[in-house]
């Protein structure tokens, strides 16, 4: 199984050192990612987060812009990244979107101000990721509206069409990815504002026995169409994971 990238959750404000520390091992293996920029970020969540530093918009976009002319590839993350539901949506790994839920006119009108503000960066791009991976049937028709032709998220080995959209899967789990015999492509998340240094020795650890790609290769891949039966599974195995991963959550607490 051939193994991408993501990075989510990439704004002026974040951790900056984390960041730069996570490029710096996948420049080395190759395997530059996908990005996940967020437009206009108001989450006070990531504000918050220890380690979390304020850069200056037009010094964020200029470094995005040498990060593509190195090989990265962008997708807008969201609009705002503000969790306006509770809403899991097709793709129910949460239960929260700032998309889900909402009517398709309110939807719209996040994707407008999303896609100016990241115009204005110099970052226009076609590829959508949803923040907590959460969108509807109005989301997916309003991204088609807005000239959105790519999601990265759903699970599978390769590339589908759904919707008149392509969708790039993510892993259901990085191990799983990892014994796979399967000859297709996947990607991985990392969340680099939340890593701490056993979590690097852990992706540095998983990211030495992946065979790894580029991300902007994925993008290439032949696709499939995908049909009715297989969405319905697909949003099984979100609804599932999610489950697993609140019980295993709950396990924890003293």
């Amino acid at each position: 199984m051939r193994i991408a990238v993501r990075l989510d959750d990439i704004a002026p404000i974040m951790n900056w050192k984390n960041f730069e520390r996570m490029m710096a091992l996948l420049s080395e293996k190759n395997a530059m990612p996908l990005l996940g920029v967020i437009p206009d970020c108001q989450d006070q969540k990531i504000a918050g987060m220890k380690g979390v530093t304020q850069e200056e918009p037009e010094a964020f976009a200029a470094r995005m812009k040498e990060l593509k002319e190195e090989g990265v590839v962008i997708a807008m993350h969201g609009a705002h990244h503000v969790y306006k539901t509770q809403e899991g949506g097709i793709f129910p790994l949460n239960k929260a979107s700032e998309f889900a839920g909402l009517p398709i006119e309110e939807q719209q009108e996040l994707l407008r101000v999303g896609t100016e503000a990241m115009k204005a960066m110099g970052l226009e791009t076609d590829i959508f990721m949803a923040p907590s991976h959460s969108y509807d049937e109005n989301t997916l028709k309003a991204l088609s509206e807005a000239g959105f032709h790519r999601i990265t998220d759903g699970f599978g080995n390769s590339p589908y069409r759904y919707h008149g959209l392509t969708f790039y899967p993510i892993a259901f789990s990085k191990s799983r990815a990892l014994k796979s015999k399967n000859n297709g492509t996947v990607t991985v998340v990392y969340h680099v504002n939340t890593m701490r240094n056993r979590d690097f020795a852990e992706a540095e650890r998983f990211l030495g026995q992946a065979q790894l790609i580029p991300y902007r290769e994925l993008l290439f891949e032949p696709t499939s169409r995908r049909m009715d039966m297989l969405q319905k599974a697909e949003h099984a195995a979100a609804w599932c994971k999610r489950a697993m991963l609140s019980r295993r959550k709950r396990g924890k607490r003293p």
